[in-house]
């Protein structure tokens, strides 16, 4: 099972935290812990470890391993804290496709995606994982769902924005008077000369 994924970037700021796993103490100890453990490996070395001083921060549902998954992306550390029946490997190219998912949703994700558009991240890794579970590996099916996530949400918008200048295509956007629309018609015999 999947306990937590959590994306640091180099400083140690969080960027993304979402937790599947209820936890026993407050986060910021566990998020300082998880942050030292990772950026003081060096480079040359394995991009998983185990982890047991976590054991007592996280929930009483976890059993004896817990392990840290992470990959180093520019200036990102993307972080999974799994237990002992996840695989590692697995894991490592979860975090590709977390990482590939965001690149096509932002085109070269950076800190300022994430933190801008949290929504749009949290929505993404929803696509992938839910209760710390994962749901899908294929990019394009992730990217699809994405992108129809957000033409329904532009969609819901234009046609409920009663200032949307008569672009949309719901219900009410045919008979709803825009102000362009009523300017456009007031001022339809002065353009004439």
């Amino acid at each position: 099972m999947i306990h937590a994924v959590l994306i640091f970037n180099t400083s140690g700021v969080p960027r993304l935290t979402k937790f599947y796993t209820p936890l026993r103490a407050e986060s910021q100890p566990l998020l300082q812990k998880i942050f030292q453990l990772v950026s003081t490996r060096p480079a040359s070395l394995c991009n998983f470890l185990d982890a047991p001083e976590l054991q007592n921060l996280l929930g009483s549902k976890i059993g004896d391993e817990v392990r840290v998954v992470y990959r180093n992306y520019a200036t990102l550390y993307f972080v999974f804290v799994v237990d002992g029946a996840e695989s590692e490997l697995g894991i490592l190219d979860l975090i590709q496709v977390f990482v590939e998912c965001l690149d096509r949703s932002f085109e070269n994700v950076c800190e300022l995606d994430l933190v801008f558009h949290f929504d749009d991240v949290h929505h993404i890794l929803a696509q992938v994982i839910q209760g710390g579970l994962v749901l899908e590996t294929n990019v394009d099916v992730i990217a699809q769902a994405v992108d129809e996530a957000s033409l329904a949400r532009k969609t819901s918008f234009l046609s409920a924005n009663p200032l949307a200048l008569g672009t949309g295509s719901g219900p009410r956007s045919s008979t709803l008077q825009t102000p362009l629309n009523w300017l456009t018609g007031k001022l339809g015999g002065i353009g004439a000369r």
